[in-house]
C-alpha cells in the first residue's frame, strides 16, 4: 500500500473502528439509543443537573443526585468514562443514552458480571424531568430488553425500585417483569425497602412490544461481551 493510500485509510477510522460500542444503535420509532459521546456527556451532565426526581425523596441506591457541584458533574464524568475503561466480557456496565427528537432525554443501562456463563444482567435508566410522562421511559425500557434477549440471549433480567418509586414500577410491570422478592437497601443513612423485578425469555414473549425495534452494529462489538461466534 503507498503512503498516500496508507493515510488515506487512518484518516477514514473512527472511534468505532477500535472500540466497537461507539456503533452500537438500538433504534425504536421514536428514540435512539447509543454509546454517548464526550460531547454528549456535556449535555447530559446539564440535563441532570436540571433535575431527575423530587429532592424530597431518592430513587438511586448511589445517591449521585445528591452530590453538590462541581463534584457532580466531575463524578458524573468519572462513572461514564469508568463504563468504558473498565468494560470486560466479565464486567460491563452497558450506559447508553437515549435521544428523542434529536435532543438526548435521559439513560437507559444495562449491566452485568459474569454474563457469559450467567446470562443473567439488570438494568437502570433516568429521565430528565421535563421528558417523564410520556411513555418514553417504557419505551426505552423495551428497546434495552429487546437487545438483552434477542441480541445477548440473556436468560433473565432484573431490576429494583424504592417501594415510594411508583413511576419505575409501573414501567417495570408495563414491560413484562414480575416482582421477585424485596431487600433493605440504605438510602440516605435510612434503611429503605426495594422491590426487586425479574422478567425471563418466556415473559418477554408474552409481553414485546407491537412496534419494531432494530438493532446495529451489534456483530463488532459481540466479543466484548463475551459471545463469540454467532447468536444461539
Amino acid at each position: 500500500m503507498s503512503e498516500p493510500q496508507g493515510w488515506a485509510r487512518l484518516c477514514a477510522m473512527t472511534l468505532a473502528d477500535h472500540w466497537p460500542l461507539f456503533g452500537l444503535r438500538i433504534r425504536t420509532p421514536r428514540l435512539e439509543l447509543r454509546v454517548p459521546s464526550d460531547e454528549d456527556l456535556v449535555e447530559l451532565v446539564e440535563l441532570a443537573k436540571a433535575g431527575i426526581h423530587d429532592p424530597t425523596t431518592m430513587p438511586f441506591t448511589t445517591p449521585w443526585t445528591d452530590v453538590p457541584s462541581p463534584r457532580f458533574e466531575r463524578e458524573a464524568l468519572q462513572y461514564w468514562w469508568r463504563c468504558r475503561s473498565d468494560f470486560s466480557p466479565e464486567s460491563w456496565d452497558l450506559a447508553l443514552t437515549v435521544e428523542h427528537d434529536g435532543e438526548l432525554v435521559g439513560m437507559q443501562n444495562l449491566k452485568a458480571k459474569r454474563f457469559p456463563t450467567l446470562r443473567s444482567a439488570e438494568t437502570g435508566s433516568w429521565l430528565g424531568s421535563t421528558h417523564q410522562g410520556n411513555g418514553i421511559g417504557k419505551e426505552m425500557r423495551f428497546a434495552m430488553l429487546h437487545f438483552a434477549f434477542e441480541h445477548l440471549q440473556a436468560e433473565e433480567v432484573t431490576s429494583a425500585a424504592y417501594v415510594d418509586n411508583v413511576a419505575s414500577q409501573r414501567v417495570s410491570l408495563a414491560t413484562g417483569y414480575e416482582p421477585n422478592g424485596r431487600t433493605l437497601e440504605v438510602r440516605r443513612g435510612e434503611p429503605s425497602e426495594q422491590i426487586r423485578y425479574r422478567i425471563t425469555p418466556q415473559r418477554w414473549e408474552q409481553h414485546r412490544p407491537h412496534f419494531a425495534i432494530r438493532v446495529e452494529g451489534f456483530d463488532e462489538c459481540r466479543e466484548m461481551f463475551g459471545l463469540g461466534g454467532v447468536a444461539r
